[in-house]
């Protein structure tokens, strides 16, 4: 009989501690999923999100239990490039509409993202970054942010929540928080295996420390928790950027606390 009752017991505590993590959560020994808020740039390299970093980022997030919710700013695109020429076309697009292909359809607009909702907040990379979060693309270090990636990024650091960040989003980060410390690879071009090195002097100049880091490694400042990998910024094969995206992501998640 005694037995019975440890075992009605032990039942009804995780059963209470499951319901306080919210239904629908991935839970586990009564531990809280983290939650986290992937921010997107539309879709395609060149004009928007890198749809492969953004790929194994998700991933990477449900192997590690994670409940994902996917934003994008309601705004236009810089640009739409046709992405099998790598030139702009006469037409313009949604960052929101583009950014839900990757989703699924499952996309809330950014102005809605609120830091007391997730436990951290993810940045692909892809040249959405830089054209579409931001000017980064056309005024380099004067670039300007935009207002909610600017309000996001602020209020995460601010509540001490980890932020991660791959291949040229990095630079968001650089432009936001004074003395961050952040990678996007190495500070040469080593015959053309690092294309953009030319960023880490931008980075640099924004106030902001480089750390020279190879493809399938990860930066993490410890004290901004801000957790950043080079991606895309390196020309090499697809699964080394995948590892190396994956090191960010088990970064930040190991930063959540959960």
């Amino acid at each position: 009989m005694f037995a019975f009752r440890t075992s009605v017991l032990k039942t009804a505590t995780y059963l209470a501690k499951t319901h306080v993590c919210n239904a629908g959560f991935h839970v586990g020994a009564g531990v809280c999923a983290p939650k986290v808020a992937v921010v997107l740039s539309g879709c395609g390299v060149f004009d928007g999100t890198e749809i492969h970093e953004a790929s194994a980022i998700l991933v990477h997030l449900s192997r590690g239990g994670a409940e994902v919710q996917m934003f994008a700013p309601d705004v236009s695109q810089m640009h739409v490039v046709d992405h099998s020429k790598g030139q702009p076309a006469e037409e313009s697009r949604n960052v929101l509409s583009e950014s839900a292909r990757i989703a699924r359809g499952n996309i809330t607009d950014l102005a809605k993202l609120s830091v007391s909702n997730h436990d951290a907040i993810v940045f692909p990379g892809g040249f959405g970054a830089a054209k579409n979060l931001s000017t980064f693309a056309v005024d380099g270090p004067d670039c300007k942010v935009n207002k909610d990636v600017e309000r996001v990024i602020k209020d995460f650091h601010k509540a001490g929540k980890p932020i991660g960040l791959c291949c040229i989003s990095p630079v968001l980060a650089a432009k936001l928080l004074p003395g961050v410390e952040v990678t996007v690879g190495h500070e040469e071009e080593e015959g053309g295996k690092w294309p953009y090195a030319g960023t880490a002097q931008a980075i640099t100049s924004l106030g902001a420390k480089h750390c020279v880091k190879d493809v399938t490694e990860v930066h993490i400042d410890h004290k901004n928790k801000v957790i950043t990998s080079p991606a895309f910024m390196c020309e090499t094969k697809l699964h080394l950027i995948f590892d190396g995206i994956g090191a960010m992501v088990k970064g930040v998640l190991k930063l959540s606390g959960k």
